[in-house]
């Protein structure tokens, strides 16, 4: 697949989703804001989440509503641009309610891998 199919950006998308909730398996918040690493590492996932959707063509958006761009873009700069004010109850809930439906829509957006 060519880099600059637009496809490989949900790919990222799909994949930088299962790195994040792999991360938080079996940890708490508590977990979360305690290690510096972990939160580092969720941070930069959920980043990296927005950087692929913002890069998903505008237009190819409309054709998955489903997916909330504008909100998965907007964390993505609330992160990028609020990096010394990091609120990990908001990334915690983020990663554990919005990502696994979040997935499931990528899913059945892409072929199986």
């Amino acid at each position: 697949m060519p880099k600059h199919d637009p496809t490989v950006r949900l790919m990222h998308m799909r994949d930088y989703v299962r790195k994040a909730m792999a991360a938080i398996e079996g940890k708490t918040l508590a977990d979360l804001e305690n290690d510096e690493i972990l939160s580092l590492a969720l941070t930069h996932l959920v980043e990296l989440v927005g950087e692929a959707a913002n890069k998903y063509p505008v237009g190819k958006q409309k054709e998955y509503p489903q997916i909330p761009w504008l909100k998965i873009i907007s964390m993505r700069n609330r992160l990028i641009h609020g990096y010394d004010s990091v609120d990990y109850k908001i990334l915690w809930d983020a990663i554990n309610k919005n990502f696994p439906p979040l997935l499931a829509e990528l899913e059945k957006i892409l072929p199986p891998d």
